[in-house]
């Protein structure tokens, strides 16, 4: 038997129970895990309201970090005893034990501890297919300058680090002075709080009127007209989230009165679709991790029994870094 939050009903955070779930043994390509850490994110909010519709009764939860128990005829990668940790549908990792699909689970390396593994999946490998992945016309070479929103989230502070690494100018967005002197401490190289300044006229000044080649936007709604006046001609629109609210229809014609600009809608799962790509995507991650250039910053710690006020404290925009239930 397993601890689990399970919903029955879309809604809000009292929607989140805590049930006992049976567990059986993993079949054909399946592991089952035992969980040290589960990581929260803001997808789990989306698959809680409704937004991103699922199956119900729906066990919630993208990310965690644990111990293999056993394997699944064909699982060759993963063995019982080894640490591992993943980002991975379908959801269910808010659990003490579960049985899950081995190809999106990844062997946790030694330098990576439990906590660190169960909070950095998820966010860290969405921000490796941003910088590496999701790319303008042209690539992005050393020196330029990106937008990205939400900058002292999750992702955003990874974000910050790794474009430092690869010597990108970050400009990041955040709502408080707070959350923008712990962006620009984890490598962007400029910040606006979006509560004081307009974000599109700051990024006119730092880009000489420019523009920025790429924003990368998982805010939705309230940044993405002005997001797009961000944009040197021939720029990319990279949206990935909608923590505001899902962005309205618009007509196309937009993008080439404001400078023959491109627009995607990424998701993570999209570039993990095979079990070579996730351990390519995991092995860069791991890589900067256990080499420093990307600290992953756990700056929220809740128990199981607390979901739902984790829940609320996510999505009133009350938590900064990462953050992760305990068992």
């Amino acid at each position: 038997m397993s601890r689990a939050v399970r919903i029955d009903q879309t809604g809000g955070p009292e929607q989140l129970k805590i049930v006992d779930v049976e567990v059986g043994d993993p079949g054909p390509g399946q592991i089952r895990i035992r969980h040290k850490a589960v990581g929260l994110n803001f997808i789990d909010v989306y698959h809680r309201s409704g937004v991103y519709p699922m199956p119900l009764p729906l066990q919630i939860g993208m990310e965690a970090s644990g111990v293999v128990e056993a394997v699944g005829e064909g699982v060759t990668h993963l063995k019982p005893g080894d640490r591992a940790a993943y980002a991975s549908h379908p959801p269910g990792s808010y659990c003490e034990l579960r049985v899950m699909p081995a190809q999106n689970v990844c062997k946790l390396p030694d330098a990576i501890d439990f906590d660190t593994g169960a909070a950095m999946m998820l966010k860290g490998l969405t921000a490796q297919y941003l910088l590496k992945r999701t790319l303008p016309q042209g690539g992005l070479q050393a020196g330029d300058m990106v937008l990205f929103h939400a900058a002292a989230g999750g992702v955003g502070l990874i974000a910050c680090q790794w474009a430092k690494a690869l010597g990108l100018q970050l400009i990041g967005t955040a709502g408080t002075d707070e959350k923008c002197a712990l962006a620009k401490a984890h490598g962007a190289a400029h910040v606006i709080n979006y509560n004081k300044e307009d974000f599109r006229e700051r990024v006119k000044e730092l880009t000489g009127g420019r523009g920025v080649k790429v924003v990368y936007d998982s805010v939705g709604k309230d940044t993405w007209d002005k997001s797009l006046d961000c944009l040197a001609p021939f720029g990319l629109m990279a949206t990935f989230g909608n923590s505001s609210g899902t962005v309205p229809p618009f007509a196309p014609g937009v993008l080439g009165a404001k400078g023959s600009l491109y627009v995607t809608r990424q998701t993570l799962f999209t570039h993990m679709s095979s079990r070579e790509a996730t351990q390519s995507m995991a092995d860069e991650l791991f890589a900067v991790v256990a080499g420093g250039q990307v600290k992953i910053r756990i700056d929220q710690r809740y128990p199981l029994e607390q979901v739902q006020q984790a829940h609320r404290d996510l999505e009133a925009r009350k938590t900064t870094g990462c953050t992760i239930l305990t068992l």
